[in-house]
């Protein structure tokens, strides 16, 4: 039975969700090996009516931002600039939620996208196609997540080791900067130090962690998160001394995370989920403040563990003591200003 949905009015800004169409990719997989293939499984078709499904479900959902996924990239156009179909295909959503026709809410207000920064300068081009096909785009996420188990993160997608701190790589981070864009960044919890050197390196780069770290409950992982909480809390902690670095509060309920374990057959309710939680939440929150932390649906890869509504319950339980003001920086505020979407805010 649906939770009641606590809260209900107060305005929410989801900065982090996908539209995909995986059918084709997930055909390469067609027994669920890993939990993550399971986790995708679960939503292999999540595109305008999914998204709008969800957020209609009772939470007072007043936009989202879009986070690229290597979704319906442009099979015409030039290998490098294949990307750009992606921040097209999300600008058409955008408009089509901008109608009003959908409600009050703005889907994808802002456009993350992606661009491959390891071809140095050469990315600069594709990052100038990619502000040209949208007003909404923001900027990109380049992916760095790598393990030296590589049942961690499944088969599907394995970045190469220590991207963050390639000179290639920093050489088309650069022109971010230049171009006044943002950059998302997605690694594992033992990774943190290549984040760390990278903001430090770029201290006038807006840089958002995703996921609060990505900390593991998975394969060789499996059954350490407590043993690996002080490790993953003190790179937390020197994150959060950097400026330029916010912290997007969610991701937990991947596969990866094991935050519930058992997966969506488990049903678990948002109490439990914010006792699983909170420990991680919490300390992000101390580390980076209101004003550089965001609450994250990273949906649908967190249906794994929580349906949309139960995940905002969670959320809502974890601020119950927080301030009117605290919350609104949580909930909306602070997604507004890392994207540049304020004018959605109410009032």
């Amino acid at each position: 039975m649906p939770e009641p949905i606590l809260e209900p009015d107060l305005p929410i800004i989801d900065p982090h969700h996908h539209l995909w169409d995986l059918r084709p990719l997930l055909a390469h997989f067609p027994e669920p090996d890993h939990p993550f293939i399971a986790a995708i499984k679960l939503s292999p078709y999540y595109t305008f009516d999914e998204l709008h499904s969800e957020v209609t479900t009772g939470h007072n959902v007043i936009g989202t931002v879009y986070m690229e996924c290597g979704a319906f990239y442009d099979a015409d156009r030039d290998p490098a600039f294949k990307t750009v179909g992606e921040v097209a295909f999300v600008n058409g959503v955008a408009a089509q939620g901008a109608s009003g026709l959908y409600g009050n809410y703005r889907p994808c207000a802002a456009i993350m996208g992606h661009a491959d920064l390891t071809t140095g300068d050469a990315a600069r081009p594709v990052l100038e196609a990619l502000q040209a096909a949208s007003p909404r785009f923001r900027g990109i996420r380049h992916a760095a997540a790598w393990d030296a188990d590589p049942d961690v993160l499944g088969p599907p997608f394995h970045a190469p080791q220590g991207l963050y701190c390639d000179d290639a790589f920093r050489a088309g981070f650069r022109h971010l900067g230049a171009l006044g864009l943002t950059f998302d960044a997605w690694l594992l919890e033992p990774q943190l130090d290549d984040l760390i050197s990278l903001a430090r390196a770029f201290p006038e780069q807006p840089i958002v962690l995703d996921h609060c770290g990505t900390p593991l409950g998975i394969a060789s992982y499996r059954g350490r998160l407590h043993e690996r909480f002080d490790t993953w809390r003190d790179k937390i902690r020197i994150l959060g001394t950097l400026p330029n670095v916010s912290v997007k509060l969610g991701g937990l309920a991947m596969a990866f995370c094991a935050m519930p374990e058992q997966g969506p057959a488990g049903g678990t309710g948002s109490e439990a989920l914010a006792t699983l939680w909170r420990p991680y939440i919490e300390t992000c929150i101390d580390a980076f403040g209101v004003a550089r932390a965001m609450y994250e649906s990273n949906f649908p890869v967190d249906r794994w563990g929580a349906d949309y509504a139960t995940l905002w319950n969670a959320f809502k339980r974890l601020s119950a003591g927080a301030s009117a003001d605290e919350k609104h920086a949580l909930f909306a505020g602070t997604a507004a200003r890392t994207y540049g979407i304020e004018a959605i805010l109410p009032g």
